[in-house]
């Protein structure tokens, strides 16, 4: 896999992934550059000079900015892993995607995720995007901060989820305001994909459904902007108690 960009890059140095090497094109100028570069060195990854061109040629994304990193391919987590953090607090937020199939949205919402600091994103190995170069650059190298976990059925995942207490809430139109609704606890919101939304049968088995009131003529929201504005209003109902 490769990360490209600078922030990206950036992130990946904060965790504990191994690193192949970083590619750096040569003539990489300012202060943000240098310390950049300055963090390459001190983590000790190999990393070589190129240039340009050579980094043009080996960009899948054409927005590499100079750098590109090789790193094995994404390594996802168990849902248990999840479970394991959120059993020890007495809150949480989990997110479940429901056929998210687009590359950009799938990169959004991890960004988002991370932003509010969400313990744990639970996807589908089928009907989803999964964890590629182009999705982990979308996403600012916030891939890297966030527990991702890929599971081969969701409504099982949910009814796993429900069974470690958690209550679980589709993000779905025709259901209770989300402003109006008790989010506070153990809460795991559900997010479909824009033309399908969440499948009917998890839509059953979830506790509820959350509603984001439309005032527009347009009656749906772009999945990774349902997702932010979810999960921020599950943040701020906690920092309000």
């Amino acid at each position: 896999m490769k990360i490209e960009g600078r922030n990206s890059v950036r992130e990946l140095l904060k965790t504990k992934k191994t690193v192949d090497k970083i590619l750096i094109a040569n003539g990489m100028r300012g202060a943000e550059s240098e310390s950049l570069l300055k963090d390459i060195k001190k983590s000790g990854v190999k990393f070589q000079f190129a240039d340009k061109s050579v980094l043009d040629k080996e960009s899948d994304t054409g927005r590499h900015q100079g750098y590109i990193a090789y790193v094995s391919d994404y390594k996802y987590c168990e849902l248990n892993d999840i479970l394991d953090i959120t059993n020890q607090k007495s809150d949480c937020i989990i997110v479940v995607l429901d056929g998210i199939e687009d590359p950009h949205n799938l990169g959004s919402i991890i960004r988002v995720c991370e932003c509010a600091g969400v313990d744990g994103l639970v996807i589908g190995k089928h009907r989803s995007a999964s964890v590629t170069d182009a999705v982990m650059r979308i996403s600012e190298g916030s891939a890297n901060h966030v527990k991702i976990a890929r599971v081969t059925n969701v409504n099982q995942a949910v009814d796993t989820l429900k069974e470690n207490g958690v209550w679980t809430y589709a993000l779905e139109l025709g259901g209770e305001d989300i402003y109006k609704t008790d989010l506070k606890g153990k809460i795991a919101l559900v997010v479909g994909g824009e033309d399908t939304g969440v499948n009917k049968l998890t839509v059953k088995k979830c506790d509820g459904v959350v509603t984001i009131p439309l005032f527009g003529k347009v009656n749906s929201l772009n999945a990774s902007v349902a997702t932010g504005i979810g999960v921020f209003e599950i943040v701020r109902q906690r920092k309000h108690v």
